[in-house]
C-alpha cells in the first residue's frame, strides 16, 4: 500500500489536472485499494492525494513518515523487508540492524533517533476509552476456539494513562478464520490494512491492530510488543550477560538458534528472572530488582476488601444507593462508603444538610436489609478557597468517613493550593484526601504543587491519600503513588464511581495506577478488614 500511494502521487504529478487516467489502471490489489480510496476523495470534490493515501497507512508508519525521518520509498523498502507496521516493530528492526540493509545506516540511525519522539507527534487516547474500544475485540477473540489466548500489548497492557496504540495479540495456527470473525463484529468499521498474520481495523475512529502469531512463538512477541522500550533494553542487556540475544520473537542462543516460548514467563525463566508484572515494565530498575530477588508483591484485585468513594443520585451519581450496594455485594466487598458531593461542589447536584439526614435514614434501612456488607455513610466535601470545609463540623461529625477534595482547575498558586490541602488534613474529621493532583485525563494536567510536602503532611496528620480509579482522574498516577509510599503515606484505592455497572472497571484502573507505583497490599488501607479501617478513622479523630 505504501508503494501504491507513492505511485499514485507520481501519476498525479504527470496528469496536470486530468485525473481520470489515474483511476483506469491498477497493477495489483494494493494499488486497487488505494485508488478506490482516492477516487472517493476525487469524486467528493477534493484532492488531498498524498495526505489521504498516507492516512490509510498503519498509524505508527504514518507518524514516522510525518516526522520527516524517512521518505515514502524508504518506508516502503523498510516495510517490505521487515514487515514492520508499528513502533515496536521498527525498534526491533533497528536494534537488530535489519533496516540498514535496505536504506543504509544513516536512515536507520535517523529512525532510532526519531522513535522516542514519535509518541509526542502521535495522537493518544485515554486509558479508559482505549480499554473500552479494545474490550469487545478481546472478548470475541477469547471466545474463539482457534485462539489460544488474547492480550492487549504496548501501553494499554502496561496501564499507562494515555495510549498510543490499541494492539492485541491472539495466537492461533490459522489466522484467516480469526480475521473473518473479527470483520463480522459490529465494532469493526473497516479494514485499514491486512497481511497474513496481522490486521488493522478502524473502530470508533481509532485504529485497532490484531496480530495472530504462531502459538509456539507467541510468548516472545507478547513480551516484546508489551515493552516498554526501556524494559526490553534492560532485558536484552541481561540476556547478553548470559550469552543470549533477545529479539522480537524471543530469545536465541549464541549460535542463532531460536528458543521457542509459547508464554512470556518462559523467557523470564530462561533468564533466571521471575515474570515481571506488566505495570512496572518501565525501565526504572525493575530488571535489576528482579535479578536481586527484590521485586515487590504488588497489590492485586483479590486484595481489595471495599470501596470508600462512590456517588449516588443524592449528588451526581446515576444510580440509587440500593443499586450501588447490590453491585458492591456482587463484587464480594465487605464494606463500602457512599460519599456524595457537599453543598457547594460544582457537581450537577449536591448534598444539602437536609439531604444528609434523609440519606442517613436510607442507609440505616439498607443496613438492615443487607447485613452482609457494611455501608458507611460518607461525604466528599469540598475544600473551600480559604481552607475551610464545605460543611460545618456539626454536619461532618454525622458521617462515618469524610473525604476532602479540590475541584477547581485554576485560580490559585501552587502554594495556596498546598495550604488548602494542609488545612484540610489538619482537620480531625478528614480521613482521606481524594484525587490530589485534580487532573482531568486527557484534558487537564494536574496541579504543580510540592507533592513530597503533601505526602509529608499526610503522614504527619495520619491522613489517607487516594488513588482514584475514575478514568478521568487516575490520580494518584503511578509515579506519584510511588513517591507517596516512599514518604510513608497510607493509600486507599477507590473507584470514585458514579454508575454501578462501572464499579469493577474503575477499581481495576485504580489498582493499575497503584501497581505502576510499586504499591503493595500493606500500603493500602482498603486491603484491611473493616475494623482496621474504622480504627484508622477513629485514631485521627481522637488526636
Amino acid at each position: 500500500m505504501i508503494r501504491a500511494a507513492d505511485r499514485a502521487r507520481a501519476r498525479h504529478v504527470r496528469t496536470e489536472g486530468d485525473l481520470e487516467p489515474l483511476f483506469s489502471h491498477s497493477s495489483n490489489a494494493d494499488d486497487r485499494a488505494v485508488l478506490t480510496r482516492l477516487r472517493q476523495i476525487y469524486e467528493a470534490g477534493g484532492w488531498v492525494l498524498v495526505e489521504s493515501a498516507v492516512a490509510d497507512l498503519p498509524a505508527d508508519l504514518r507518524w514516522l513518515y510525518e516526522s520527516d525521518a524517512v521518505t515514502l520509498p524508504q518506508l516502503a523498502a523498510i516495510h517490505e523487508a521487515t514487515g514492520a507496521t508499528s513502533t515496536a516493530d521498527l525498534a526491533a528492526a533497528a536494534a537488530e540492524h535489519r533496516i540498514r540493509g535496505e536504506v543504509g545506516p544513516e536512515v536507520e540511525e535517523r529512525i532510532r533517533a526519531a522513535l522516542p519522539n514519535l509518541r509526542a507527534l502521535m495522537p493518544r487516547i485515554a486509558l479508559g476509552r482505549a480499554a473500552a474500544i479494545a474490550e469487545p475485540f478481546l472478548t470475541a477473540l477469547r471466545a474463539m476456539p482457534e485462539v489460544a489466548w488474547a492480550e492487549p500489548t504496548g501501553s494499554l497492557r502496561r496501564g499507562e494513562d494515555m495510549i498510543g496504540d490499541i494492539d492485541i495479540l491472539a495466537p492461533a495456527s490459522e489466522p484467516a478464520p480469526v480475521f473473518d470473525a473479527l470483520l463480522r463484529l459490529p465494532q469493526s468499521s473497516r479494514v485499514l490494512y491486512r497481511r497474513e498474520r496481522r490486521i488493522y481495523l478502524l473502530s470508533e475512529r481509532s485504529q485497532v491492530a490484531v496480530r495472530v502469531p504462531e502459538p509456539s512463538r507467541a510468548g516472545g512477541r507478547l513480551l516484546y510488543l508489551t515493552g516498554s522500550i526501556g524494559h526490553v533494553d534492560a532485558l536484552r542487556e541481561h540476556a547478553r550477560t548470559r550469552g543470549l540475544t533477545l529479539g522480537a520473537d524471543g530469545l536465541a542462543a549464541s549460535d542463532g538458534t531460536a528458543m521457542a516460548a509459547a508464554a512470556e514467563d518462559e523467557i523470564y525463566r530462561a533468564l533466571d528472572l521471575p515474570c515481571i508484572p506488566v505495570e512496572i515494565r518501565q525501565g526504572n530498575g525493575e530488571v535489576a530488582a528482579a535479578a536481586r530477588g527484590e521485586l515487590p508483591e504488588l497489590v492485586a484485585r483479590r486484595d481489595i476488601r471495599g470501596d470508600l468513594h462512590m456517588h449516588s443520585i443524592y449528588s451526581d451519581g446515576r444510580d440509587a444507593i440500593e443499586t450501588m450496594v447490590e453491585a458492591s455485594r456482587a463484587l464480594g466487598y465487605e464494606y463500602i462508603a457512599i460519599t456524595d458531593h457537599s453543598q457547594r461542589s460544582a457537581a450537577s447536584h449536591n448534598l444539602t444538610v437536609d439531604d444528609v439526614h434523609r440519606q442517613a435514614d436510607e442507609i440505616a434501612a439498607l443496613r438492615e436489609r443487607f447485613p452482609d456488607i457494611a455501608i458507611l455513610h460518607g461525604c466528599e466535601v469540598d475544600i473551600l478557597p480559604d481552607g475551610r470545609l464545605d460543611f460545618v463540623d456539626q454536619v461532618l461529625s454525622r458521617f462515618d468517613v469524610v473525604l476532602a477534595s479540590l475541584h477547581e482547575s485554576a485560580g490559585q498558586s501552587p502554594e495556596q493550593l498546598l495550604k488548602r490541602y494542609g488545612a484540610a488534613m489538619q482537620h480531625p474529621l478528614v480521613s482521606i484526601i481524594t484525587h490530589p493532583s485534580n487532573r482531568m485525563v486527557p484534558h487537564r494536567r494536574g496541579y504543580d504543587i510540592d507533592y513530597d510536602r503533601l505526602f509529608e503532611l499526610a503522614v504527619e496528620t495520619e491522613t489517607i491519600v487516594e488513588v482514584d480509579g475514575a478514568p478521568g482522574h487516575l490520580d494518584l498516577d503511578g509515579a506519584l503513588a510511588r513517591r507517596a509510599v516512599a514518604a510513608g503515606a497510607m493509600l486507599v484505592i477507590n473507584s470514585d464511581c458514579h454508575r454501578a455497572e462501572l464499579l469493577d472497571r474503575q477499581m481495576t484502573f485504580g489498582i493499575t495506577m497503584a501497581r505502576r507505583g510499586w504499591v503493595e497490599p500493606r500500603h493500602v488501607v482498603n486491603t484491611r478488614p473493616l475494623d482496621a479501617v474504622r480504627a484508622a478513622i477513629v485514631a485521627k479523630r481522637s488526636r
